[in-house]
């Protein structure tokens, strides 16, 4: 029995990104990992909860699964049919109660499996160690029992979320109460750390300062202290990682930048014109699978069709950060290019103008078929692709600029004006608490007062980015503000008072006006090197093989970079797919891998329902749809 985290790294080999490390974790060191023995040959069972089963859903495939031996998955908190001559894999949190359940599955004289291979998402306490070792008889059916340290969801090949959807309204709420704020924190803290357990890397961590340490005038809230917390915990949680992971680096080897929602009030309801923000803010989409209605086959009423759009589509990766005009034009394009190559699409099209088929026909219409029905699917479903909500945003926009407008009336009559019913006159109102400012509750004549911050003024504005690229779609193009905090993380120009680092400080750290040209000029460790495939927008249009874009995943692997220090910033309250636009384009700009991380990923219809429940205490989730 090992209680020591699994040793498996990201040093060396060819290069992977965030999103596979944590699959190639999940299949090889955990499930491939209990083939061992007399077990090396047979079927197991998977058992999960709901945290590890999401866990596992948004890094793996069911058949990548099952490719590793596993022949079922069970919910843990279910009842369960015994299978006493098959071995259980429990991927589990290390709570009391899943402990409990584990050794009431294994205990007594008929346990429900032979042997339990047992992995915890996170690590656990001394307390249900010893729970565990006092029963001696489960001991001995136990082949494994180890902390896997993995309890974050890989949204995305270079995106995480920790899963906290109501950090918004227990962070940032109208009725502050720290237990709840605390115990939030707390797991999200445990979920980040292990980001880097997965990765074995070890960040400087830095964070947005308290508004309290720069002007002596300001009251210290608790919202305002959330980044310093996050980052109080995220950097305890490595300290114990660095004496109990074996070969966790024990120096410094990439970047943690720790921020709230108030850095960036736009950015979560703007109408972003990307293909990528079109489809998830229009169409309804659930995560990133969508319900396509097709033509019957037999003549029917419509049928619906799930797909899915990640990164196993080509043309999904080509076109996802595409702007939505020109993404048009490419997949007219790719239609009219593979309509015009393959032999089935060709006959299919004459077919509609009444012509006969041949016999040769048919038979070149057989061959076709494979490809015709694949690539017409996914075309198809890329082609398909104001109201209340519009002029709802469009004034949370307005506040956000212009917060004098809101001063006294004023607001209220703007809101009355675009008739906006009292919901959402709440989300507009609510998005005073994100800046956390002692001045949000001084009167109560004032139905909205947004203060900036007092370092914010400086750097609230919007960098002038005409002429760097993109010049077609430059005026509808959005810039989030932490395009500007990486590239000045980046350089080493991100103000210390203002973003203070959590380490002790080292000579490399602060010992140089300007760090990020002492990381350069020193040849950095092994496994702070990386290597990067050219991003799939930088490739030409007309390298396309006339049937898809195939040729994007092709060549993924095969044009590799060497890559700098990572760099992850984690947004405490919810980000937005433009943000996780931006560190893919600054990955290749900077030359070194930008990861994503926050509490959850918001598309403007979420984000303003969860601004309204700020306010409204006796509302779920569900209460308030946009």
């Amino acid at each position: 029995m090992s209680m020591s985290d699994s040793d498996t790294s990201s040093q060396g080999g060819d290069y992977k990104n965030f999103k596979q490390i944590s699959r190639d974790r999940l299949l090889h060191e955990m499930l491939r990992s209990t083939k061992t023995g007399d077990s090396k040959s047979t079927w197991k069972v998977l058992i999960m909860d709901k945290v590890t089963i999401k866990i596992m859903s948004y890094s793996c495939k069911m058949a990548e699964i099952t490719e590793e031996g596993v022949s079922l998955v069970e919910d843990i908190y279910r009842r369960r049919q015994p299978l006493p001559t098959m071995d259980a894999i429990y991927f589990i949190q290390p709570t009391k109660e899943n402990v409990i359940i584990l050794l009431s599955d294994m205990s007594g004289r008929a346990p429900l499996y032979k042997k339990a291979f047992v992995f915890f998402s996170s690590p656990i306490s001394k307390e249900l160690v010893n729970y565990i070792k006092k029963d001696t008889t489960v001991l001995t059916r136990i082949g494994a029992l180890r902390e896997m340290n993995l309890e974050y969801f890989a949204i995305d090949s270079q995106g995480f979320i920790t899963d906290n959807e109501r950090a918004l309204e227990e962070l940032f709420g109208d009725e502050e109460s720290s237990r709840k704020g605390d115990a939030c924190l707390n797991v999200m803290a445990t979920r980040v750390a292990t980001v880097f357990a997965s990765l074995r890397e070890l960040p400087f961590v830095r964070y947005r300062a308290a508004k309290s340490s720069l002007d002596a005038n300001t009251m210290t809230t608790f919202r305002d202290l959330v980044p310093t917390k996050l980052a109080a915990g995220v950097w305890n949680c490595l300290v114990k990682y660095k004496s109990t992971i074996p070969n966790f680096p024990q120096t410094e080897t990439c970047e943690l930048l720790i921020v709230d929602r108030s850095i960036d009030q736009i950015a979560p309801v703007i109408h972003e014109w990307t293909y990528d923000a079109m489809c998830h803010d229009l169409l309804g989409m659930d995560g990133n699978k969508y319900v396509q209605e097709v033509p019957s086959k037999t003549g029917g009423p419509p049928e619906k069709k799930e797909v899915l759009l990640e990164d196993h589509d080509p043309i999904w990766l080509e076109l996802r950060h595409a702007h939505i005009a020109d993404a048009s034009e490419r997949l007219h394009e790719k239609m009219t290019n593979f309509l015009s190559k393959n032999k089935a699409a060709q006959i299919h099209h004459n077919s509609r103008d009444g012509g006969e088929l041949s016999t040769r026909d048919l038979q070149k219409m057989v061959q076709a078929l494979p490809q015709y029905s694949e690539q017409i699917d996914k075309l198809s479903l890329h082609v398909e692709d104001a109201t209340r909500e519009s002029k709802l945003r469009l004034l949370m926009i307005y506040a956000a600029i212009y917060s004098d407008k809101f001063e006294g009336d004023k607001g209220l009559k703007l809101m009355q004006l675009a008739q906006l019913t009292p919901e959402d006159m709440n989300a507009v109102n609510n998005m005073r608490l994100l800046e956390g400012s002692s001045d949000a509750k001084k009167t109560s004549s004032s139905p909205f007062s947004l203060k900036f911050d007092v370092h914010k003024k400086k750097h609230a504005a919007r960098k002038d980015r005409s002429g760097e690229e993109e010049t077609t779609w430059q005026l509808s193009r959005f810039y989030p503000m932490i395009e500007e905090l990486i590239e000045k993380l980046s350089k080493g120009e991100l103000a210390k008072n203002e973003y203070p680092c959590m380490n002790d400080p080292s000579p490399t750290f602060h010992g140089t006006s300007n760090p990020a040209s002492i990381r350069s000029s020193q040849a950095p460790p092994v496994h702070s090197m990386r290597q990067r495939r050219t991003p799939t927008w930088a490739r030409p249009r007309n390298s396309d093989d006339g049937y898809s874009s195939d040729s994007i995943l092709r060549h993924a692997s095969s044009d590799f970079k060497k890559m700098g220090q990572r760099i992850f910033v984690f947004i405490i309250g919810g980000a937005t797919r433009s943000e996780l636009r931006v560190c893919h384009k600054l990955t290749t700009r900077l030359k070194r891998e930008i990861v994503l991380g926050s509490s959850s990923l918001d598309d403007p219809p979420q984000f303003i329902t969860k601004l309204k429940l700020l306010t409204a205490h006796e509302l779920s989730l569900d209460d308030l749809q946009i």
